[in-house]
């Protein structure tokens, strides 16, 4: 595919605002037919462009979850330890965002709770005993501020 142009970036921006839009509300959003819309999106998400859709979960108790943003650094750096603490982290649900880091930590995680007690448990149970491990550093957020992914707006 060529380099993104105006109305693909218009696709994009819209998509990421609510991807459950249907292809012909958001071709008229961006001035194309139905075809042309869904031939573009297609096109995009042949290129890698567009990877995949997503659902975002609110908490089971209805109650926003708290992040627990954790910096994990190793006590090697070596492939054989990498490659063993991103086996063992994808095997965790609680775990939900994980990041190769460069900087002062190895490994920037984002663990999500109910209640801040619930920390104590995965702390014990799960992050102390990921592989390689050295260090853990865990801050929980006070609110969230931004997201680049905007929830649904169920309220229309």
């Amino acid at each position: 595919m060529s380099a993104l142009d105006n109305i693909d970036r218009n696709i994009l921006r819209l998509l990421r605002l609510d991807a459950r839009t249907s292809n012909a509300k958001l071709a008229a959003e961006v001035g194309l037919s139905p075809s042309a819309c869904l031939r573009r999106i297609q096109a995009m998400e042949r290129d890698g462009v567009i990877r995949g859709y997503t659902v975002l979960l609110g908490s089971a108790s209805g109650e926003d979850a708290i992040s627990v943003l954790v910096q994990i650094t190793l006590e090697r750096q070596t492939e054989d330890y990498l490659n063993r603490l991103e086996a063992a982290v994808r095997k965790h649900p609680e775990i939900k965002e994980c990041y190769l880091m460069t900087g002062s930590s190895d490994y920037f995680l984002r663990v999500e709770v109910e209640k801040a007690q619930d920390f104590e448990r995965i702390h014990k149970d799960i992050l102390s005993k990921l592989p390689g491990v050295q260090r853990i550093h865990s801050s929980f957020s006070i609110r969230n501020v931004m997201t680049s992914r905007m929830r649904a707006d169920h309220s229309r």
